[in-house]
This record gives structure tokens, C-alpha cells and sequence, in this order.
């Protein structure tokens, strides 16, 4: 991202911190998606049939170049017959708030953080998956 004039040096910061944490997303994404093709079998041609879109259109959200629609991931997952987990975990160590256990066995999503443990155990025990 191309900096102005006038931009303070906190916000240069921030910039960089958001810009480092949209391409650590979008690498997870694309390997994501990619592991599950290859495990399933699927060519890029495959997924773009099955998300009714172009085999370029596909390469272009492999690519990662872009910024992609919550609708775009939603065709992904669709076409992949899957679904996304979504985790936001607090990067502070000293927060004033944590969560007991009790509380997090009570909490409505509490199945979501073993089982998306799960799901990495289960694809590390196989091949070895590059990242």
C-alpha cells in the first residue's frame, strides 16, 4: 500500500500490521481450499465447473491477489462440499478476560474449537501438507 503525506507513522503501523494479517489470510485460505482439491481430487477446472464460474476466475482466487467476497467463499465451500471455521483469538497475553472452562463447555460454539482440531490432526496424520 502506497503511503501519503501526512500519514502519521501509528497509522503507517497499522497499515503494515493489516497488510501482513491479509496476506497470512489469504495464504491459510489458498492452502486450505488447495488441500481439500487435492484430497478430493479436484482439478481447478473441476471446482470452476462446480462453482458455475470460469477455470481463470478459479486461478484468480488461488492466486490470492484479491480481496474475496464472504459470497465468493460461500461458492467455494459450496463447490467443495464443506464448510469454513472461523476463529478470532485475542493475540494479548495479559487480557483482562478469560474464559473458564466451564464457561467455554457452556458457550454455544464450544464444538467448534475441538473440531476444527480434529480436522488438523486428521490432515497431519496423512501426507505431509505444505504451508
Amino acid at each position: 500500500m502506497g503511503f501519503g503525506l501526512g500519514v502519521s507513522p501509528d497509522q503507517r503501523a497499522v497499515e503494515t500490521k493489516i497488510d501482513e494479517e491479509m496476506y497470512g489470510l489469504v495464504t491459510q485460505l489458498t492452502n486450505e481450499i488447495t488441500w481439500l482439491m487435492r484430497e478430493r481430487g479436484l482439478t481447478r477446472a473441476d471446482l470452476a465447473a462446480r462453482m458455475g464460474v470460469s477455470p481463470g476466475r478459479v486461478s484468480q482466487i488461488l492466486g490470492g491477489g484479491e480481496n474475496l467476497t464472504l459470497r465468493t467463499l460461500a461458492a467455494l465451500s459450496t463447490a467443495l462440499d464443506a464448510h469454513f471455521d472461523i476463529g478470532l483469538s485475542s493475540l494479548k497475553v495479559d487480557d483482562t478476560y478469560t474464559q473458564s472452562a466451564a464457561e467455554a463447555a457452556d458457550a454455544p460454539n464450544h464444538h467448534s474449537v475441538p473440531r476444527a482440531q480434529h480436522q488438523r490432526n486428521a490432515r497431519n496424520s496423512g501426507a505431509p501438507r505444505r504451508r
